[in-house]
Formats: structure tokens, C-alpha cells, sequence
């Protein structure tokens, strides 16, 4: 696909972040880590990371505001667009040296997200999408999955740890759906969670918690490829509230009604 100047912007920008973390998770015995948080980690190689991307994009769009995981929302002299980035979706497995994590780019134009690119370095997966463009990893085009049979689908979802408020409700979630699903994963990474349901490799995917930047690539890029996504409760804002659910035509409907059963 021949994306947008924008588009190029980001997807080599993501490269070059995810370089500089392969180099890291090779030693990742060695990081230097504090802690933002209960089971919230951040290294040395998430902020360097934050701060290449930033300066990256910056550079090529000086006017744009940036918002990032790391720092501090930065107001661009364009008020109409805005990059929001996860330069380490993952960041935990990261530090455990589990090969699943992931560069999240997103640009914001007038309160939408315009463009998207998920970049897996130790894959080498670059999942990208341009609004009315389609979605597309490397250079094959993706659709969503075509399964129609929830007894046959697999489903991806975050699990709550160290206490945080949703357990109870993601436990009512997994005792409703375990019965009438395939399976469901939870590998730590909410940005390749989407960009693997827009890939057709999961069904669907929900989730409670989650921050703009998590997300905001990977809800255009489920719906350039078909997917259907909505915020987790019908009257929310996905990017406001964190929480959303989408899943494949087919099995949308049936999905989201046991998941929003409580």
C-alpha cells in the first residue's frame, strides 16, 4: 500500500524506535527498572523510546501536539491533530523477556483517529491504517476473521492484577463466555490484541482499564479491516473511558451480549 507523507512518518519512525528495543530486549537482564506502580513497569528503554519517537515526529510535524505514555501532553500550534503514542505496549512482558510487545503510532485529526501503525520489531509485523484505506500488516491486505460460530472463536482480553477495581467484573466476563468459546489469551499487549482481531486471528477482543494511547491505533485499524468496535457500554467514549469490545460481524452481536450481560 502507498500511504500518506503522514503515514510513511510513522511507519519509519516506528522502525527505528523498534530497533533501538530490540537492542534492549537482548538484555533485558540488565535494564534498569522502577516502578510507576503495582505491576506497572517502566525501564530506561521505554522513556529512550518515547523520547526518539517524540522527536521524530516532531520534527517531521512541528506543529502537531503530541501525547505519549511517558511524558506530558504537549499542545501543538495546530489544535486540530495530535500524535498519541505507546512507545512499549507490553512493557511487563518486555521486562520479562516474553517476545510479545509492540511500537503503537497514532494520529488524531479533529477528534479522529486518521492513522495507525502497530509495529511488532521481534516479529518484524508492521500492522498499519489510513481511514478509508483499508488495513494492511506488512504488505498483504487484512480482513477480519469470517467465523460466525462462537463455539469455534477465540477471544482476547487484559486480565486485572495487583488489585485493580475490575476483577470481579472480568471474572463474571470469563464465566460466561469460557463455555461458549474457543478459547481466550491474554498475552499482555492490548495494541497487538486489536491489530491480531483486524488480522483475523482472533474474533474479538474486549477490555476494561486501558489508556488512549493503548488504544488508539488499533481501533482504526479493526475497523479498516472489517472489525466491528464500540465502546464496552453503549453510551461511553472508547478513548475517554478505556474500554471497548469489537469483534468480527458475525459474531459481534452474540459477543457483546454476553459480555455486557451484567
Amino acid at each position: 500500500m502507498a500511504g500518506s507523507a503522514n503515514l510513511n512518518v510513522m511507519m519509519k519512525t516506528a522502525r527505528k524506535a523498534g530497533r533501538g528495543l530490540l537492542k534492549d530486549f537482548g538484555e533485558v537482564e540488565n535494564l534498569q527498572v522502577s516502578s510507576k506502580g503495582p505491576g506497572d513497569f517502566v525501564s530506561r528503554a521505554d522513556k529512550a523510546a518515547e523520547a526518539l519517537i517524540k522527536e521524530e515526529l516532531m520534527h517531521a510535524r512541528p506543529t502537531y501536539g503530541f501525547l505519549g505514555e511517558e511524558g506530558n501532553e504537549i499542545a501543538g500550534e495546530d489544535p486540530t491533530r495530535r500524535w498519541i503514542v505507546d512507545p512499549l505496549d507490553g512493557t511487563t512482558n518486555f521486562l520479562h523477556g516474553l517476545p510479545h510487545w509492540a511500537v503503537s503510532i497514532a494520529l488524531e485529526h479533529k477528534g479522529q483517529i486518521v492513522a495507525g501503525v502497530i509495529y511488532d520489531p521481534v516479529k518484524d509485523e508492521m500492522f498499519y491504517a489510513e481511514k478509508g484505506g483499508g488495513a494492511w500488516m506488512n504488505e498483504s491486505r487484512m480482513r477480519v476473521s469470517a467465523r460466525h460460530r462462537m463455539i469455534e472463536s477465540i477471544f482476547a482480553t487484559g486480565l486485572p492484577f495487583a488489585g485493580r477495581a475490575d476483577l470481579p467484573e472480568t471474572i463474571q466476563d470469563l464465566a460466561r463466555l469460557l463455555p461458549a468459546c474457543a478459547g481466550v489469551r491474554r498475552f499482555g499487549a492490548a495494541a497487538l490484541d486489536l491489530a491480531y482481531v483486524a488480522a483475523g486471528r482472533y474474533e474479538g477482543f474486549w477490555e476494561r482499564g486501558l489508556h488512549a494511547w493503548d488504544i488508539a491505533a488499533g481501533v482504526l485499524i479493526v475497523r479498516e479491516a472489517g472489525g466491528i468496535l464500540e465502546p464496552l457500554h453503549p453510551e461511553g467514549d472508547i478513548m475517554a473511558d478505556g474500554q471497548l469490545i469489537c469483534a468480527n460481524e458475525p459474531i459481534f452481536e452474540t459477543f457483546a451480549k454476553v459480555i455486557r450481560r451484567a
